[in-house]
Parts: structure tokens; C-alpha cells; sequence
């Protein structure tokens, strides 16, 4: 059990190492361009995934050698990373045929990004195979595999703010849609599979600290490379380009201030909160509509105070329209959380006795 664990916690920071390099990443191609395969971000973002393929990959092999059966998790991890070097050829064929400037919803892009999310449900598993039901080492882990797995899906729906601001009417709300359907993935999994209500809180602000020091991460690599700007060559080229619409977007809010930490946090925080107060343990469905209300109503809100998005606002009967979509998203992604954690504990009779099963000291799971 020990070398797995090693295996687990090492998996988590080789992800963690990945997770900022795809900050990083990102923030590389909005301001400086695509020069090639082989830039900073990227190479730390694979660097996370060659750590993870060995840690992985490595137990299997050893396990099989000693005539050990490896776990469903082990598995899972491993075939999620396969998926993620799989996609790097791909992304640099992409390209070529392409062009440098293309939406984060490529096919490569989709592919590395379910692979990475794979490979953390593997971690999820994984937890809940090498440790205790209810132990602090234990929910520890599955609290930091949720925040990457929140973190990996929520970075997936950025593109949405360009069909927001492109398209407006119902689009307007595209983020509020997508995130009531899919984002209930990892804040109800994580609730069920940790036993904690208040599990989609703790994963919200774990992930949002993961992206304060990506942050950090991406600001000191910029400084000791310097790499020199061309991304203003490829928008004059496309001023349609998925690039040149977001520094548009960016230059027009501008004429505000940026908003505080304060509000970032809350964005994200208070329909966290709204999803743990209707308990995603017991109640997903119900816990993710409400999810989804609240992202609803948040972002629509915030967006109204952007210079690029407030004279978008669409209509009475266009936002009524979306808010249904989005209870209807939400009962779905709730739904497919609870068949998600469901499997990965073993059937709804094990969650269920997940729930309930009494740990010396512990309070009752309601608290």
C-alpha cells in the first residue's frame, strides 16, 4: 500500500506541475504567440506528464512483475496520460495544416484536456483505494484531485466568453450553460466520494489558490525568458481569429478596473456554496440545478459591468430562455456526477454506505 500512495501524491504534484504549465500556456499564446512546439509552457506541462506516465505506468509494471492485480484507479491514471502524449503529435500536426492561431476546442486541445481529466478521476479512484474511508490523508487527496479536475474542466469552458461576447442572445449565458453541466463532474463527485458537503467549497478554493501561484509561476518565467511578442502579426492577419477576439474583449474592459480577489473568489465561491447547501452527497441533481441558478445569476450579473459585454445583454425572453437550458444542463450534469462517483465507488449501494458508515470521533455527516 505504501508504494502506492507515494505513487498517488506524486501523481497529484506531477498534475499540479501540469496545471500550471497550462496557465502558463495560455497566457503564451494571448500575448506572445505560437513560435513552436517546443516553448516553456509546454515543456512543463509535459514535463508534468512524463513524471505521471513513471509514477504510473511504474506501478503497474512492478505490480504485475510481483503477480499483484493493479487497481481500477492505477489503470484509469495511466490510460488518461497515454491519451495526453497521444494528443501532442496531434497538436503540432494541427497546427501545421492550420495555422499558429486556433480555439482552445480543437481536437488535440479536447484530447489533451480529457486525457488530463481522465487521468485525475484515475487519482480520484485512487484515493479511495489506498486510504480509509473518511481518513484526513485520504479526503486530502481526493479534495486536491477535485480542485485539478474543477480547474482542468473550468479552463475547457474559457472559450464560451468568445461565444458570449460574438453571438450574444442566449449565448450570452453559453458559460453558465456549460458549467451547470459539466463543472457538477467534479464539485458533486468529490462531495460524494469525500463524504464532505462543503467538498465543492474546499475544491473552489483550492483550485482558485492552484491558479494564484500559476499565476506567480507564469510572471517569473516571463521575466527570466523575455520571449520576444509576435501575436500582433497573426490578429492583423485574422481579426476574427479566436485570439484577436479575446484581446479586443480585453481592450475594451479595460476603460474599468480590474475586479479584487475579493470578487474573483466569490464568483466561483458563492455557487459552490448554494451547491453545498442542498447537500450533492444525497441530492445531485437537486445540488447542481441549483449550482447552475447561482453561476447563472452571478455571471450574469458580472457580466452586465463589462464595458465588452453590457450592451450585449440580451433580452427578458432570451435570458428566460437560457435560465431553462441551464436547470435543465444542471439536472443533467447532476445526474451524470452521481452515475460518476457512483461507478467509481463501486455501485450506488457502496456510496450510500459511504455516507453512512460511522468513523470513531467523526461528527455526523451533516455538519
Amino acid at each position: 500500500m505504501t508504494h502506492r500512495r507515494v505513487a498517488l501524491w506524486g501523481s497529484l504534484a506531477a498534475e499540479l506541475i501540469g496545471a500550471w504549465g497550462l496557465g502558463w500556456d495560455i497566457q503564451w499564446h494571448m500575448t506572445i504567440g505560437r513560435d513552436s512546439f517546443w516553448i516553456a509552457p509546454h515543456l512543463m506541462i509535459y514535463s508534468g506528464v512524463v513524471a505521471g506516465l513513471v509514477l504510473t505506468w511504474g506501478v503497474l509494471v512492478y505490480e504485475c512483475l510481483e503477480g499483484i492485480t493493479p487497481t481500477r484507479g492505477f489503470r484509469l491514471a495511466a490510460l488518461g496520460l497515454v491519451l495526453v502524449v497521444l494528443a501532442a503529435p496531434i497538436d503540432d500536426l494541427w497546427h501545421r495544416l492550420f495555422g499558429l492561431d486556433v480555439t482552445l476546442w480543437s481536437p488535440p486541445h479536447l484530447l489533451a484536456l480529457f486525457g488530463s481529466a481522465v487521468s485525475t478521476l484515475g487519482c480520484l479512484l485512487i484515493a479511495i483505494e489506498v486510504y480509509p474511508v473518511r481518513s484526513w490523508a485520504g479526503r486530502a487527496a481526493l479534495l486536491l484531485a477535485g480542485a485539478l479536475l474543477y480547474g482542468g474542466i473550468r479552463v475547457t469552458l474559457d472559450p464560451s466568453w468568445l461565444l458570449a461576447y460574438t453571438y450574444g442572445g442566449v449565448l450570452f449565458h453559453t458559460f453558465a450553460m456549460l458549467a451547470a453541466l459539466i463543472l457538477p463532474l467534479a464539485l458533486v463527485t468529490a462531495a460524494r466520494l469525500s463524504a464532505l458537503r462543503w467538498a465543492p467549497v474546499f475544491v473552489v478554493i483550492l483550485s482558485f489558490a492552484v491558479g494564484i501561484v500559476g499565476q506567480q509561476v507564469a510572471r517569473a518565467g516571463f521575466e527570466i525568458l523575455q520571449p520576444v511578442p509576435f501575436v500582433g502579426e497573426e490578429v492583423a492577419r485574422d481579426s476574427g481569429s479566436a485570439i484577436a477576439v479575446g484581446r479586443e474583449i480585453v481592450e475594451k474592459n479595460q476603460a474599468v478596473p480590474p475586479p479584487p480577489w475579493a470578487l474573483r473568489l466569490a464568483l466561483p465561491l458563492v455557487p459552490a456554496a448554494v451547491m453545498a447547501l442542498a447537500d450533492p452527497r444525497r441530492r445531485p441533481s437537486a445540488a447542481a440545478i441549483a449550482y447552475g441558478a447561482a453561476v447563472f445569476a452571478a455571471y450574469t450579473w458580472f457580466l452586465s459591468t463589462l464595458p465588452a459585454y453590457g450592451p450585449l445583454t440580451p433580452s427578458a425572453f432570451e435570458t428566460a430562455a437560457a435560465l431553462a437550458l441551464t436547470v435543465a444542463y444542471g439536472a443533467a450534469g447532476g445526474h451524470v456526477a452521481r452515475w460518476l462517483s457512483d461507478r467509481l465507488i463501486g455501485g450506488p449501494r457502496r456510496a450510500g454506505a459511504a455516507l453512512e458508515r460511522p468513523v470513531a470521533g467523526a461528527t455526523s455527516p451533516g455538519r
